[in-house]
């Protein structure tokens, strides 16, 4: 399956929803979404940063989304941010609306298995997943080159989405 970058072709406002659902407070009025802002990039990585409603401080999340040149239907938002109060780590993706929910989403680096996550819930922009980071994820991903995400169609059909991992450890390490 051949894949690219939104990059250019991610428009604004899909990659300030996805901010949205990243910093937890769903999907926005465009005009609350427009102070949303690029900090930096790292190869396919973007670190954006936005003040969510009532916060005191800017919160920011490393994001990346890749879409199928074969299926234009099927693209994901991945997402990495820390929680409001800097004491874990999550690991949010965004997957299209018309998936099988019960197979949740896989997730490979290279070519270790690292499981699955379940879905828990559905926005009009995608449905969730989401996990903690925990120590050895976050140095599976440092160290990888690919991680491939795996969504359901049927529960015979999973599409594999892989998704560079060059430019994660800087990213990353911004977030800190």
């Amino acid at each position: 399956m051949a894949l690219r970058p939104y990059g250019s072709g991610f428009s604004r406002r899909a990659a300030l929803a996805a901010l949205a659902v990243a910093l937890g407070f769903g999907a926005l009025p465009a005009a609350a979404q427009t102070q949303s802002a690029v900090k930096a990039k790292y190869e396919d990585w973007e670190l954006r940063c936005d003040t969510p409603p009532g916060a005191s401080k800017e919160q920011c999340a490393l994001l990346q989304s890749v879409a199928a040149d074969d299926r234009p239907n099927v693209s994901l938002v991945v997402i990495v941010l820390k929680t409001a109060d800097g004491k874990s780590r999550l690991l949010r993706i965004i997957a299209p609306l018309g998936i099988l929910l019960p197979n949740g989403l896989g997730l490979k680096i290279d070519d270790a298995d690292i499981g699955r996550a379940g879905f828990v819930r559905c926005l009009p922009s995608g449905c969730v997943a989401e996990v903690i980071m925990e120590d050895k994820l976050v140095e599976q991903m440092r160290a990888g080159r690919t991680a491939t995400f795996i969504i359901y169609q049927t529960p015979e059909e999973g599409i594999g989405i892989p998704l560079a991992l060059k430019g994660f450890q800087q990213g990353f390490e911004a977030l800190q």
